[in-house]
């Protein structure tokens, strides 16, 4: 069966009595009469497996909380940063005042989103905690500084660091996606002080070579250590390597978890490329964000001459952490000499970090294939019309152009590649499904397409061998998901005439209002005549077949650049049922569809994963028996995904 874009809508709420609703009529939303909910089902009928439940995730969404400008606040918080790391020159601009959207601030910092947590775990023992003095943001001889100074001696820097980069990444992500962000932590984990949800940043979590995100704790734990004697580069063998002062390891970190709020079942490794798109995300996230410092674009551009494949200063990604660790260079790049005329190509067998690396260097060609298309102009009118620049250095004019083109260029780039994800299939996504994403995000928003962005990201891919599977072609209107294959009825109970917000769509509703409109979903997605139009199939206890399960229910409102407004709603429906191994050992094989639909209520796309599709059930079989069984842990016969996987990957 082929697996692509189509579309419908989801399922039934967190811990609620899931539905089971024994008409056609009573699924679609008409009242159950007679049907029992699922918890108070009688004996004679206890098999009876519900039509639909609802994730807890779906109200984790009344909890996204990002701070709303009142009237007289300031729009932004100056604070300065390392736009790298403490090894970067200052004629590089290693350092710069990051304009942080404001928000009131509690010591630590804590605001709405993040919590940061001065506690050194390399040095607390059980009966004794080491706790950093709190950084105190909303100090006013703090405010009148723009922040502590950038020192690595300095605790309450660091702390200011985290909170800055991560401040700043999650804006990205809200300007992108047009609505407040949720966070996908476990239940209970994360900072919940006035009933919140907070991501908690530790900017001394470890004594590790390593930094990463854990869901269970809902933390993000910077490691610290000692640079070994054989650290290279502008490292000190000896001296203290803090991985919360590396800009890229910070807006890396904070993109993973950004990323299992969006989609959690991407932490789930079922095969190559789902672990390859959360590191080449991540990796892309903190590269484009390096191009919002213009003194640090200025400076690559003048040293790559405009051609920004040569631009080591923009390409390279954690350089101190990379030399310190004994690599002798950046820990990842955009660009390898290499490769330019024969990039890496697609290889399933790859480590995440590798293939992920694939990722990230056809995306960033597609980006210097664009700002060529849109430079070239400027380059013929301060060349005389040749477009070949004379030797030496550039003129400080062309310089501020080119880099003010790089710096639009890259916060176009970023928005799209972030706003994809709203379109990704809700599991067991391919590298090649996420330029699918991309191709239709950026069409919605910009249906014209003057430049060749989507021309020049298919190119790109495909010289990798990165192509969708079910495409005869990367034209983009072969690569645009498909609407339904056929008219389906409007769900009114989810027009956004019936739909209540706090005041805007971008902002999510209260916690009885998520949980109607997941049963809306619900209803909808399980009649019968619709079930396996959005991938599922009935509940059957006794094959380990689960019911349906809206994970995800979410309001957006975009702004196009022809003033255009585009009103979404985005949820997720997925499906559990369990297959085993040739040596016994069972796990989860998860399928069903990620909905969007219109303002009227009208599904626009089911983008599938079909949970009855037996070819993908072997795929996956072979790759857990194969490399991929270290990303999975044993418990009682039954596989799952690995407690602390990013800890896993990073430190690996």
């Amino acid at each position: 069966r082929r697996e692509g874009g189509v579309n419908a809508p989801a399922p039934a709420p967190a811990g609620a009595p899931a539905e089971a609703p024994a008409t056609a009529g009573a699924a679609a939303g008409h009242a159950p009469g007679q049907d029992e909910a699922a918890d108070h089902v009688p004996a004679h009928r206890a098999a009876r497996a519900p039509a639909f439940t609802v994730s807890p995730r779906v109200l984790f969404a009344a909890a996204a909380t990002g701070y709303d400008r009142a009237p007289g606040d300031p729009v932004a918080r100056p604070l300065r940063v390392y736009t790298a790391d403490p090894t970067a020159s200052r004629f590089d601009g290693a350092v710069a005042k990051l304009p942080v959207p404001y928000e009131p601030l509690a010591p630590g910092p804590v605001g709405r989103a993040f919590a940061v947590d001065a506690t050194d775990a390399r040095l607390s023992t059980d009966a004794h905690r080491v706790v950093y003095r709190r950084a105190d943001l909303d100090a006013p001889a703090v405010l009148l500084g723009d922040g502590h100074a950038p020192t690595a001696g300095d605790p309450r820097f660091h702390q200011q660091m985290v909170y800055a980069v991560a401040q700043t990444v999650y804006a990205t992500f809200r300007r992108a996606l047009g609505r407040q962000v949720t966070w996908g932590f476990d239940e209970g984990a994360g900072d919940t002080r006035d009933g919140g949800r907070r991501l908690v940043l530790r900017p001394f979590g470890s004594g590790e070579r390593n930094a990463y995100y854990d869901k269970r704790t809902g933390a993000v734990h910077f490691g610290y250590f000692e640079a070994p004697p054989e650290a290279g580069g502008d490292t000190v063998a000896g001296s203290w390597v803090f991985t919360c002062l590396s800009h890229d390891v910070v807006a890396h970190e904070v993109t993973h978890a950004l990323l299992d709020g969006l989609r959690a079942h991407f932490s789930m490794p079922t095969g190559p490329d789902v672990l390859a798109l959360h590191e080449g995300f991540a990796d892309l996230v903190a590269l484009f964000q390096r191009f919002s410092y213009p003194d640090v674009v200025k400076a690559g551009v003048a040293r790559c001459g405009g051609d920004l494949l040569r631009a080591q200063l923009l390409t390279d990604l954690a350089r101190q952490f990379g030399e310190a660790t004994g690599a002798g260079r950046a820990l990842r790049s955009a660009v390898h000499d290499a490769e330019q005329d024969r990039p890496r190509p697609y290889d399933p067998d790859a480590e995440p970090h590798a293939l992920g690396a694939v990722l990230v260097s056809a995306v960033f060609e597609a980006f210097a294939t664009v700002f060529r298309r849109k430079t070239a102009r400027f380059v013929r009118l301060a060349t005389g019309g040749s477009g070949i620049l004379p030797p030496g250095d550039m003129s400080p004019d062309l310089q501020e152009v080119l880099a003010g083109e790089a710096t639009q260029l890259a916060k176009q780039f970023l928005d799209v590649c972030v706003r994809a994800v709203d379109f990704c299939p809700p599991v067991d996504v391919t590298l090649g499904e996420y330029l699918r994403a991309v191709i239709t995000a950026d069409s919605e928003l910009w249906p014209s397409d003057k430049w060749g962005y989507r021309e020049a990201w298919a190119r790109a891919f495909r010289r990798r061998g990165l192509v969708p599977a079910g495409v005869s072609s990367l034209d983009e209107a072969e690569l645009r998901w498909r609407p339904p294959p056929r008219d389906l009825p409007l769900i009114p109970e989810l027009a956004f005439a019936a739909l209540q917000f706090r005041g805007d769509p971008a902002r999510p509703a209260g916690p009885r209002e998520l949980e109607r409109q997941a049963r809306a979903l619900g209803r909808y997605v399980t009649r019968p005549e619709h079930c396996a139009l959005f991938g599922l199939m009935p509940a059957d206890p006794e094959r380990e077949v689960d019911p349906p399960c809206v994970e995800s229910v979410r309001t957006a409102r975009r702004a196009g650049p022809e003033g255009q407004v585009v009103f979404d709603l985005v949820a997720e429906v997925t499906q559990r049922r369990t297959l085993a191994l040739a040596d016994g050992r069972r796990f989860d094989f998860v399928g069903g569809a990620t909905v969007i639909l219109g303002p009227e209520g009208r599904v626009r796309y089911i983008i599938l994963k079909r949970v009855d599709n037996e070819a993908r059930g072997d795929t996956q079989r072979g790759f857990v028996a194969r490399g991929g069984g270290r990303l999975w842990e044993e418990e009682h016969g039954r596989l799952r995904p690995a407690r602390q996987l990013f800890r896993m990957l990073h430190g690996a």
